[in-house]
C-alpha cells in the first residue's frame, strides 16, 4: 500500500474577500475531488490572496500515486485564478 500527499501554496488572482476566497477555492477542490482523492484547504484559511491545498491518494501501485498526484499539480498550475507558488510531494509505503 502506498499513501501519496501533495501540498500546495498558491497566490489567488484579484481576491479581496475571504468569502471571494472561498469562491475561487471551492470549485478548485471539486475539480481536484474528480480525480478520486481527498482534497482540503489545509492552510493560509485567514488570509485572503494565499491559500494552500492537501491532496492525499491511496493505490496498491507506487506508480498509480505518482501518476494521480501529477494530474493534481497539473489542475491547479492550469487554473487561470490562481498562481502555483510551489508544490510539495510525499510517498510513503505500509514499508516506512
Amino acid at each position: 500500500m502506498y499513501v501519496g500527499a501533495l501540498v500546495v501554496d498558491l497566490l489567488l488572482g484579484d481576491v479581496h474577500s475571504l468569502k471571494h476566497k472561498r469562491a475561487v477555492v471551492r470549485p478548485l477542490l471539486a475539480q481536484l475531488k474528480r480525480l478520486e482523492v481527498s482534497a482540503a484547504e489545509t492552510g493560509h484559511q485567514d488570509l485572503h490572496r494565499r491559500a494552500e491545498l492537501s491532496v492525499a491518494v491511496v493505490a496498491g501501485d507506487v506508480a498509480h500515486v505518482q501518476r494521480v498526484l501529477d494530474a493534481a499539480e497539473r489542475v491547479v498550475a492550469d487554473d487561470p485564478e490562481v498562481q502555483l507558488l510551489s508544490a510539495h510531494t510525499m510517498i510513503h509505503s505500509d514499508d516506512d
